[in-house]
């Protein structure tokens, strides 16, 4: 059924969608970490994220250990809370500004 509502991101940097429907998710300016990795690849480790639903937690092996929503390690804290986003799904949606220059006579 889907979204009865959307948020829409403004953002002076790049703003991150979903690949597949171009839903916004997220700033380049909410980003902690791009040398992430994700179950598929190289990803960003975010601050927030919008319009999202949670699922239920539960544990994943990645290439950086095995990884929950409490982190088991005090060195992996700053993880705790935070939002993963694989590079590979997502798009730039930062809108672009096309300036045509006209000359006045």
């Amino acid at each position: 059924m889907g979204f009865s509502y959307r948020t829409y991101l403004e953002s002076s940097s790049s703003i991150y969608g979903c690949a597949k429907c171009n839903t916004h998710l997220s700033t380049a300016e909410l980003v902690i970490s791009k040398q992430f990795q994700g179950q598929h690849g190289q990803a960003f480790l975010l601050e927030t994220v919008v319009n999202i639903n949670l699922g239920k937690a539960e544990d994943r092996e990645m290439t950086t250990g095995l990884h929950r929503v409490k982190a088991y390690s005090d060195e992996n804290k700053y993880k705790e809370g935070k939002f993963i986003l694989e590079k590979k799904l997502l798009v730039d949606l930062t809108p672009k500004v096309r300036v045509v220059e006209r000359e006045i006579m």
